[in-house]
């Protein structure tokens, strides 16, 4: 006789499944983020797939027999599928393409459309388990009655809640209809009841998946050991049915389960993937060099159009906001020998944007920083006596400029682990060499949208060391709304500072950012480059463009400030002048709630 534990295992299964099949598709979306660019897009892309091969799935099952031999093997696809999914994504973007830009131009348009196929392909099995499960949940229709007293009081309580709460917005049905099913039954019905309780337990499974992915798997595991742990889960699912429907006795309603030696054959190859995930997670940073190697190192390498360089990741760790990738890049060609006598230098990527490279840290820097401290009336004080914000900065080296300045700084970010990582690693150290011990920084750890929202601090100047806006998630950073938060925080004669985008590499970012700037209320910019000796040849070379933005006086850079650098480049910042901040006709400036998504750019170093 069937026990309510066998049906109680059904619901357990459908729980498992439903928490794997939802994190599969936010594994690939993240995925697919970190490769192609703008989380909404990627998002929403993988939303729509999936749920239209849900129904797909789901309309395929008519087809299928509900024997639980195809359950099992359902299972053990998705053990092998969803894990390989990400494999393969992986793997189409790490084929170097070479060729005209034509070529290049399929190639990426083929790559972008295979990406897209496991979402589809775990969406369509996904979609088979609702009514596999829901079949064999009605199957189960023998009721131990040593516990029939138990079930039937839940039934009748959760019964008398759902009917005083939906009793309020729609008729529900009373005691003597027969829809309320059969006495016994705890005043459920059979088939609509199993099928509603799948339903509502393959919910639960989907809010527990991507609450766990959220907070636990992504950012203490990282996206290759949690596909991993989906495929043991799916597998642990497989094997459940596999020993639950393999022994039937004859007067069994699903005693013609045929695991013949097809599925046997399954079994093996299900308990070799079970191993091969374990060992994998035992070996997880092996692995996981290896997948990125694939795809971080090829993707920064087709960067280069002329492909005249070798790049080898040194470090990598994941953080609740980004990636962080430690690389160093060798000149195959002409390159950094001077300097470098390797011909390699270490750069930082946050996600697939390039922060900064050993080449030029200390120009951008000092145009970030040196610069702007040279600007009247800052220059009169050297800083000693201003309030700056710096906004981002956890590398903690801007920091450190601002502490040889003597200036009084509040740095605003909020991802602690990176401020944790770069403190201790050897790389940063070299440059911000114990800043985050300096008495007048006080860190507010937050994002920059949120914390200027609820300070009424005025500052002289405000600097602005951010990513590049490649994510969706840092819109809000390049909104309306946020640069007039920033010009309600300055003094009267206060300046904001930020690194920009070239009109020539990247005009559209450019006119749609200065329009956002326009509209946020400053009135001029001053654009200047940062200088410094990034091969070793003895000459300084122009590095990154810089905007100083002003919303009232425009006040002088004053080149014999005393500063070491403004000085050694006087003849460079003396002829820098102030400029209207134009409003593109047609170009409708970035806001939080009508982002202009113009502003999302691919670039490279």
């Amino acid at each position: 006789m069937t026990t309510p534990s066998r049906r109680s295992t059904v619901f357990g299964l459908t729980f498992v499944v439903a928490f794997c099949s939802i994190v599969y598709e936010l594994v690939y979306s993240e995925l697919l983020t970190v490769i192609f660019g703008g989380t909404v897009a990627r998002y929403s892309i993988t939303i729509g797939l999936f749920l239209f091969s849900l129904g797909i799935g789901a309309f395929a099952y008519r087809y299928v027999d509900d024997d639980p031999a195809n359950f099992f093997r359902l299972e053990v696809y998705l053990a092998l599928t969803g894990p390989l999914g990400l494999v393969f994504i992986v793997a189409v973007n790490s084929v170097p393409v070479t060729g005209s830009q034509t070529v290049e131009l399929v190639a990426e348009t083929v790559s972008l459309w295979l990406s897209h196929l496991p979402i589809v392909v775990v969406g369509v099995l996904s979609g088979l388990e609702i009514p596999f499960l829901t079949d064999l949940a009605d199957a189960e229709t023998d009721v131990d009655f040593g516990t029939l007293a138990v079930v039937g009081s839940l039934g009748r309580g959760s019964r008398r809640l759902a009917n005083g709460l939906l009793g309020l917005l729609f008729r529900v049905p009373g005691p003597d209809d027969a829809a309320a099913g059969p006495p016994d039954s705890g005043g459920e019905p059979d088939e609509t009841g199993s099928f509603s309780a799948i339903l509502g337990m393959d919910y639960l499974g989907s809010l527990v998946g991507t609450v766990t992915y959220a907070l636990v798997l992504y950012p203490s595991f990282g996206l290759i050991a949690a596909v991993f742990v989906l495929g043991l889960l799916n597998a642990a699912a497989a094997l459940a049915v596999y020993l639950l429907y393999r022994d039937r006795p004859a007067d069994d309603p699903l005693a013609r389960a045929s695991f013949g030696t097809g599925v046997r054959a399954l079994l093996v190859v299900c308990v070799v993937a079970s191993t091969a995930y374990t060992g994998a997670l035992a070996a997880n940073d092996r692995v996981e060099s290896e997948l990125r190697t694939l795809y971080l190192e090829e993707g920064i390498e087709d960067e280069y159009p002329d492909r005249n360089m070798a790049v080898s990741i040194i470090d990598h760790e994941t953080t609740r906001y980004q990636d962080i990738v430690l690389y160093d890049r060798e000149w195959t060609g002409t390159g950094l020998t001077n300097r470098f006598p390797s011909g390699t230098e270490t750069c930082l990527r946050l996600d697939t944007a390039i922060q900064f490279c050993e080449s030029w840290v200390d120009s951008y820097h000092h145009g970030l920083v040196d610069v702007p401290a040279a600007f009247e009336p800052l220059a009169d004080r050297n800083l000693s006596d201003d309030r700056v914000l710096l906004l981002g900065g956890g590398d903690w080296i801007a920091a450190n400029y601002l502490r040889d300045h003597g200036a009084t700084v509040d740095m605003v970010d909020p991802d602690r682990e990176f401020q944790r990582y770069a403190k201790h690693h050897p790389f940063f150290q070299q440059y911000h060499d114990g800043a985050y011990r300096y008495e007048n920084l006080t860190v507010h750890h937050e994002d920059a949208y949120a914390y200027l929202r609820g300070t009424d601090r005025q500052y002289d100047l405000v600097l602005l060391d951010l990513p590049g806006a490649r994510s969706d998630d840092l819109l809000h950073l390049y909104s309306t709304e946020f640069y007039r938060q920033v010009r309600q925080h300055l003094t009267d004669d206060g300046l904001a500072v930020t690194w920009a985008y070239s009109r020539y590499d990247f005009p559209k970012h450019r006119s749609a950012y200065l329009t956002t700037v326009a509209a946020a209320g400053f009135d001029s910019y001053l654009p200047y480059r940062a200088y410094g000796d990034s091969n070793g040849d003895g000459r300084d070379e122009r590095g990154e463009l810089f905007y100083a933005l002003s919303p009232g006086p425009t006040p002088a850079l004053v080149v014999d400030a005393g500063g070491t650098y403004v000085d050694r480049h006087r003849d460079r910042y003396a002829d820098r002048e102030w400029h209207p901040v134009p409003s593109y006709r047609g170009l409708a400036p970035n806001s939080v709630f009508n982002p202009n998504y113009d502003t999302i750019v691919d670039y490279g170093p």
